[in-house]
């Protein structure tokens, strides 16, 4: 067997393993981007805990096709490749749109999230959201502010009650 074909069978079956694997993958096309630069946004996607994985493209094409994502294979474009991660999908999309409007020829094609296929647009919202620990803080302020409340009513009507049988005790005492 050739090292070619070797080559690609290793690269189909990590794209294959990659997108069954993770929660979150995204398509990325770059065209006329250094390494250096491509060196930058893997730093920046590694500190989010995401990976990238470059492919040939057909290599890509077919490995998605085989793991029944033909509406990401389709999205598959030039020169490309593959960001995988189980992490916050929100930062992670947020690193590829803030990279895409920086340099021209990097553009986000579409993603898949926990199985749903995403368009660029739908990626550019998902990068609009707080991360996921704002949103479970907001979500546990807002749970906790009616129980806060009532411990505070709870509070005040005892602080009454004490005050009111202190005013007796100084009334009855004279």
């Amino acid at each position: 067997m050739k090292v070619g074909t070797l080559y690609r069978q290793r690269m189909a079956s990590s794209v294959k393993e990659g997108v069954s694997k993770k929660s979150s993958t995204f398509v990325v096309s770059y065209r006329g981007i250094s390494s250096a630069k491509m060196n930058i946004l893997r730093k920046d996607l590694k500190r989010k805990k995401a990976e990238v994985l470059v492919s040939k493209t057909s290599v890509a094409r077919i490995a998605l096709k085989e793991a029944k994502q033909e509406n990401l294979a389709a999205s598959i474009e030039g020169q490309m490749a593959l960001i995988l991660s189980n992490a916050d999908a929100s930062e992670v999309s947020k690193v590829l749109v803030n990279f895409a409007k920086s340099y021209e020829g990097f553009v986000v094609r579409g993603g898949i999230l926990d199985g749903a296929f995403l368009t660029e647009e739908q990626i550019k919202t998902l990068s609009d959201l707080p991360s996921r620990e704002v949103l479970l803080a907001k979500f546990l302020g807002t749970m906790s502010a009616p129980l806060t409340r009532f411990a505070g009513a709870l509070n005040a009507k005892t602080r009454d009650m004490i005050s009111i049988l202190k005013q007796k005790s100084e009334k009855g005492g004279n």
